[in-house]
């Protein structure tokens, strides 16, 4: 057979495989995790996935059945239909934090109520009606101390410890929930208040944050002052962390290793403090002297001003930053979010930024917000991808940024839409429209449903719909 075959001569030209794009689905299979890109492409699903769900008013009452202050500023507020000012002031959510599991929901109200849910059974309401009403049934725990309150946290070393500070006060009360107690089963007081012509003013505490492995406690005050306590020692602080301007701290953040404190507030400056000592280290050699400046300050306007497209779309001046925080997938990112409703990213590795994102102006929507009307926001981070969570100060609803640590991101400084490779990827900033003004929210730990605090004094849940089963088989 062979001889009736026709010899072929080798072919040397070089054949081109076609160019074939590998399975994705296939990879995730292979290497048996998810990578980076691939996430980053995901997380617009996800994003796409969330909206509200459930809508829940502030109508409690007290133990001996009387309405509630937030109850009844809420009511005042809405007799009023051209939102008197007086009224606005004394109304909001400003603060929501879940406890390390997600099992509990912490909440105060300006007004100054503490209330305390079981969020499973919070959010097993939200399949009924969209506006629901309050009820004490799932109602852990209802403080009314009738103070404004503007923090809360839960002490991550003990779960049943909840810390609750005021703008208005210079003490930090810690509540023990096992117990139900309507009293604080502490309090941890700064040291001698400013005083001027005469008069005491007392610093009031805007932020707290705990060190993971130990029991120090840190609360930033309205004279640009972190105080550091120790809940082994007495109840004044133990060390001080003092800031050139002298300026509320609006919000404090610590590192991972719990050595390093960022602070930020009024001036639009953001407060370096190494707990290890660095260039003030001899502040530690004295046992008198307890303040601690900081290692190092930036102007996060002249940090915005290097951003060349920026600064000439934009007259960027310095701002109020109403809050700061660390990115859980990606330490080196801090986020901050400013006064006009921007928000971005600044990389403590090298203080620069690197992400940016800039509503349109109010003067765009021939809408005009008063410095005088706005309160401070609390974002927050989802905690598995790099999803950003900030109220719009302008309209009832809530941003998703996108704020991924490369170029492909939609927020980041160098990202260019003109490119093919980025103009086909599919990430965008999404805007959830709301039935509230968001204050504050925050995520849950395990699989990020989101609840934010309103300025109407309700809980918002937000996330993904839920689908009936009755009709498959």
């Amino acid at each position: 057979m062979e001889k009736y075959l026709a010899s072929k001569k080798p072919c040397r030209e070089r054949i081109k495989l076609p160019l074939r794009f590998r399975w994705k689905t296939s990879l995730v299979e292979l290497n048996g995790k998810f990578e980076a890109n691939y996430r980053h492409e995901m997380m617009n699903l996800l994003m796409r996935s969330y909206s509200e769900v459930g809508s829940f008013q502030h109508v409690y009452s007290r133990e001996n059945g009387t309405i509630c202050s937030s109850n009844i500023n809420q009511m005042l507020t809405e007799a009023h239909t051209e939102g008197n000012l007086l009224y606005r002031r004394r109304n909001g959510v400003t603060s929501v934090d879940f406890d390390n599991k997600g099992i509990y929901l912490a909440s105060v109200t300006k007004s100054g109520c503490l209330t305390v849910h079981d969020f499973e059974a919070l959010y097993c309401r939200t399949n009924k009606l969209t506006c629901l009403q309050e009820d004490q049934s799932k109602l852990l725990l209802h403080l009314s101390p009738d103070h404004q309150l503007d923090v809360v946290k839960w002490n991550p070393l003990d779960q049943n410890e909840v810390l609750c500070a005021s703008m208005n006060s210079n003490v930090l009360l810690v509540f023990d929930v096992a117990y139900m107690m309507s009293e604080p089963i502490d309090e941890l007081r700064t040291r001698n208040p400013a005083t001027v012509s005469g008069s005491n003013i007392p610093k009031g505490l805007s932020d707290v944050a705990f060190a993971s492995n130990d029991s120090r406690i840190f609360g930033s005050d309205t004279h640009g002052t972190v105080n550091v306590w120790d809940r082994r020692a007495k109840g004044l602080p133990c060390l001080e962390l003092t800031s050139p301007s002298f300026g509320t701290l609006n919000s404090i953040q610590l590192d991972a290793e719990n050595q390093i404190v960022f602070g930020a507030g009024r001036h639009g400056i953001v407060h370096v403090w190494d707990l290890r000592g660095g260039r003030a280290s001899t502040s530690f050699l004295n046992h008198k002297e307890i303040c601690h400046p900081p290692v190092t300050s930036v102007k996060l306007a002249t940090l915005l001003e290097k951003i060349g497209s920026l600064k000439a779309q934009a007259e960027i001046v310095p701002k109020e930053i109403h809050s700061i925080g660390l990115n859980p997938s990606f330490p080196s990112q801090l986020a901050f979010h400013i006064a006009d409703g921007w928000s971005g990213i600044l990389d403590i590795n090298n203080f620069k930024v690197t992400h940016i994102h800039c509503p349109p102006p109010a003067w765009l929507n021939d809408s005009y917000a008063s410095l005088d009307q706005m309160d401070l926001r609390k974002p927050s981070w989802l905690s598995t991808c790099s999803i950003y969570l900030a109220g719009s100060p302008l309209n009832r609803g809530l941003h998703m940024l996108d704020f991924y640590p490369s170029i492909s991101s939609p927020c980041h400084v160098d990202y260019k839409e003109d490119v093919p490779e980025f103009s086909k990827q599919k990430n965008h900033n999404r805007f959830i429209p709301l039935t509230g003004e968001v204050l504050s929210c925050a995520a849950h730990p395990l699989y990020n449903a989101i609840v934010a605090g309103t300025k109407e004094t309700s809980l918002l849940v937000i996330s993904q719909k839920r689908k009936s089963c009755k009709g498959e088989d």
